[in-house]
């Protein structure tokens, strides 16, 4: 993967995934606040007149993003333009939708920006490997929970040492180490007794990068997320719930309070250290 570059300046990168449904599940997928929500970030919809205006995506306290929305085809495609990354650009983000054959569609997204120099080309880069992560999830939820209701919870705490070290530190911490996918995983057996319950099939494991993918049925239906990066010079580890059914919203109210406090102790602050 690589960043595409024009006579113009134009620099883009290009993300695409297979998922199984309609054109217009998939669209409720990916163009309405309600679906991304589902298996990305947090992401809300202005309407005006009926309309999408922008939409705003949440990545974490003070990192929202607002792209103001430049054209709208559903269930095809639709085009939101936002501020760039700490004066980059401003980056234009392409969502489309094609239906193949067999009850499948291709969601594609193209992220581009105008640059006279290669300043921003690292963090296209950052964006193209972030993708395939969050596509996983979109498949995974419209495979199994299309259309539910979902709520979702989103941690991340600082970690000692390399990105390797984070990632070891988390997966031993979770009893994640000498699972494979496939395999039944709970935090109720050996080392990670002292987890919340969190329980489900082993989707996706890699070390490259730290990512880890589980379908949940313990504390209710829904995906699992564990990741391991490096920002700013700091390893992080990261824990996502993506909860689905009617009573996603109130697992969720109930379980983060644990998980925060599960990830306080594991993982505290440099500061917080002893």
């Amino acid at each position: 993967m690589s960043v595409n570059k024009e006579p113009s300046g134009r620099r883009w990168i290009q993300v695409e995934v297979e998922v199984p449904g309609t054109p217009e599940e998939v669209w409720q997928a990916i163009a309405t606040g309600q679906g991304i929500s589902s298996w990305f970030v947090p992401t809300e919809f202005e309407m005006r007149d009926g309309k999408p205006v922008a939409v705003t995506m949440n990545f974490g306290p003070g990192m929202e993003s607002r792209a103001a929305i430049t054209s709208w085809d559903p269930p095809r495609t639709f085009t939101g333009q936002g501020e760039g990354w700490g004066g980059s650009p401003p980056i234009a983000t392409e969502w489309s939708v094609e239906a193949r054959a067999g009850g499948v569609c291709v969601v594609r997204v193209v992220n581009s920006l105008f640059a006279s120099t290669d300043d921003w080309d690292n963090q296209l880069e950052g964006t193209e490997h972030g993708w395939p992560g969050f596509f996983r999830t979109l498949r995974i939820y419209l495979t199994h929970f299309r259309g539910q209701r979902s709520a979702i919870m989103q941690l991340m705490a600082p970690a000692a040492g390399t990105e390797a070290d984070a990632w070891e530190a988390l997966t031993a911490a979770l009893g994640v180490k000498g699972v494979s996918v496939g395999q039944r995983w709970t935090t109720s057996a050996g080392v990670s007794a002292d987890a919340p319950a969190l329980g489900g099939v082993v989707e996706y494991l890699t070390k490259s990068p730290y990512d880890a993918l589980f379908r949940l049925d313990t504390p209710g239906p829904g995906v699992a997320a564990l990741g391991a990066f490096n920002f700013g010079g700091q390893s992080m580890v990261a824990l996502s719930l993506y909860l689905y059914g009617d009573h996603a919203a109130e697992n969720v109210a109930r379980e983060k309070p644990r998980w925060q406090a599960w990830m306080d102790e594991r993982f505290p602050t440099p500061a917080e250290a002893k």
